[in-house]
């Protein structure tokens, strides 16, 4: 008989951005063959599972004895330890051994004996102690109560004085605090009493009421509202169009990044409204708007006065005291990154405004507004700027220089802003580097990971000619091609395989390597091109068995016949050629290797023929190394 199985793991509010790792490691969890499905609130953790067996099966064990020179003594001593008979034990090898049977166990026993220890496992950034001091159990909040349940008979288990039962809880406030279920009415009680369990349904209501009510969507906050709420609900509030003065990016980060609330745009641009996200079924008397829109003002009021106090000290005048602003310990002040940076935008063949851009592209560390709402960094710099009357090439480079955050995010839109960013990433990257701070495994406090990713994608999407190995050397510049095998793959969708081609013949530029990608995967579905790929790679092979490096071809050793017509066909094509006219070269290449013997009994002849492989080899490999690529006769497909 299949059981159902079904835990709860009831606490304290869960951090919103800690419960998907969670899950992620509960849905790991063994039970015994069935699979779980997880979900989580913000105050319960949920597995459930169906097809779980009354007992495990039985088993034999085979349990290694003494050396048979230990003599009859020694054997049965060992079986009665093993409570058996001498007469059970054989003889494997050396050694005596004994075969027991071993009767399977219920499986509630077996989930009695690890459940504990699997809950008390998950992997949380940080934990707590909440009862029994350093001797108590550890989790990410206090557990206060536990379900867990197989057939509807409680699984016994303890953790930290919580003992497990079939009471679950419903919403802190709508719902009751002591409610009885089984599997079967777990999920429908928990809705009586406002609690949605699945994270995707509190998403959709999210998703729908906010749209309902003009909210522009954002999936980030979105995600962030579903896993802080247990019965979500969209409401309406409004502010003084007053406040509309200010930037719309000053009032959405507030909104957004403080409150947790949805800014509502108009035909215009921004509106005076925001949509709010309660945890709860409703707000009849408008008190949870009125308090929201309280609190929001008093935001806004904040944002408008720092934005005044800091009008009145230009960006220009802030430069000297970026010296009081500490980059990194080791790296000194944001006043010695600004000049390297400024020295660096200029070797890149930054102009005047990209050289005014990385001087200022800082100063907005040192404002009120920055300091207070941290994550306007960059753009403040680039709205002071504008305000303060810095040309359009200079505020809009200041405003995009921390592009792209993301593989998803976009580069900045001017030249200017794509080499002051550039710049900027690449001081981060070599400072770093160059004192020892290298990501290892996950730690990575400085981002350099991102840094990296983001030089990448602006040098290949904004088609920079600059060369990889002027930007960076030795260890950073390993670091970076990493980063651009993984953007050509993982963004682009180019193959592995022809990202290893291409990068095994060198790096000059990325917009070389992505021209040669694109080459190497227009021609790559033709007929010609693996079959020509698989010769390439067994002339590779025929080279490298007969440790041959360069040698010097004589034309007039040539025999008459496909070795002539492949030599003569090969020539008159260009290095650098269209791979479609390489590819030409397949029935040529495949006629010499049927008619021609590489190692021709002649010294001269066989160093000949391989000299002309070698050759042709060298030739085509400017574009990629086609022993690189995976063909159908490889044992790798």
């Amino acid at each position: 008989m299949s059981l159902d199985f079904l835990l709860e793991i009831g606490t304290e509010e869960i951090p919103h951005w800690m419960i998907p790792g969670a899950l992620a490691q509960l849905a790991k969890m063994d039970l015994l063959g069935a699979t779980p499905s997880v979900d989580a609130t913000p105050r319960r953790l949920v597995v459930r599972a169906q097809g779980l067996p009354e007992r495990t099966p039985d088993f034999e064990q085979v349990v290694k004895g003494p050396p048979i020179t230990a003599g009859d003594k020694a054997a049965e001593g060992f079986a009665k330890k093993q409570g058996a008979d001498a007469s059970a034990l054989r003889k494997a090898g050396n050694y005596y051994e004994l075969v027991k049977k071993v009767s399977g166990r219920a499986v509630q026993d077996i989930l009695a004996e690890s459940l504990p220890a699997a809950i008390l496992g998950i992997q949380w950034p940080k934990t707590m102690f909440w009862t029994g001091g350093k001797n108590g159990p550890r989790f990410i909040r206090p557990i206060r109560w536990i379900v867990a349940l197989l057939r509807d008979q409680v699984i016994p288990i303890e953790i930290g004085g919580v003992r497990s039962g079939n009471i679950t809880r419903g919403h802190r406030i709508l719902g009751a605090s002591s409610i009885p279920v089984t599997i079967a009415n777990y999920e429908s009680e928990l809705r009586k009493n406002f609690v949605i369990l699945a994270a995707h349904e509190r998403r959709h209501k999210i998703e729908k009421e906010g749209a309902a009510l003009g909210a522009k969507l954002d999936g980030d906050l979105v995600e962030t509202l579903t896993y802080i709420t247990e019965f979500p609900t969209a409401i309406k509030g409004d502010f003084d169009p007053a406040y509309l003065a200010l930037p719309a990016e000053v009032l959405t980060t507030v909104m957004r990044h403080h409150q947790k609330y949805f800014s509502v745009e108009d035909g215009i641009g921004l509106a005076p409204n925001f949509v709010a996200v309660m945890n709860t079924a409703g707000d009849p008397e408008g008190l949870v708007k009125h308090g929201n829109e309280r609190v929001l003002k008093a935001r806004f009021n904040d944002a408008r006065f720092f934005w005044n106090v800091d009008q009145a000290k230009k960006l220009a005048d802030r430069v000297d005291d970026l010296a009081k602003v500490t980059f990194q310990a080791k790296l000194g002040s944001y006043k010695e990154k600004t000049d390297r940076v400024v020295e660096l935008v200029k070797e890149l063949g930054g102009g005047a405004d990209a050289q005014r851009a990385a001087l200022l592209a800082k100063c907005d560390l040192t404002t009120e507004m920055v300091k207070e709402f941290t994550d306007l960094q960059g753009v403040v710099g680039g709205l002071y700027a504008k305000a303060q009357g810095e040309p359009e090439a200079v505020y809009r480079a200041i405003y995009e220089h921390y592009q792209p955050l993301s593989m998803e995010d976009s580069i900045p839109s001017t030249r200017e802003g794509q080499i002051v960013a550039l710049a900027d990433k690449l001081d981060t990257l070599r400072s770093c580097f160059g004192i020892g701070l290298v990501p290892t495994g996950s730690k990575d406090p400085f981002a350099l990971r991102r840094a990296a990713q983001g030089a990448v994608k602006i040098l290949v999407e904004a088609g920079l000619d600059y060369k990889l190995d002027s930007l960076a050397q030795g260890e950073l510049y390993a670091f970076l091609l990493e980063r651009v095998q993984h953007y050509f793959r993982e963004v682009r969708g180019f193959k592995y395989d022809e990202v290893n081609a291409v990068l095994k013949v060198g790096v000059s530029t990325l917009k070389d390597v992505e021209e040669r990608l694109q080459h190497v995967s227009r021609v790559r579905p033709t007929p010609n091109f693996e079959p020509l790929a698989a010769s390439f790679k067994r002339i590779n092979n025929i080279l490298k068995q007969a440790n041959f490096t360069q040698g010097v071809m004589h034309a007039e050793l040539l025999e008459d016949g496909p070795e002539k017509e492949l030599y003569e066909a090969y020539t008159k094509l260009p290095a650098n050629g269209p791979l479609e006219d390489v590819a030409e070269l397949r029935p040529l290449v495949d006629r010499f290797f049927d008619k021609i013997m590489v190692n021709a009994p002649d010294p001269k002849i066989r160093e000949n023929r391989l000299s002309m492989l070698s050759d042709m080899l060298r030739k085509f490999s400017s574009i990629a190394d086609f022993s690189e690529i995976v063909t159908s006769g490889d044992q790798k497909l």
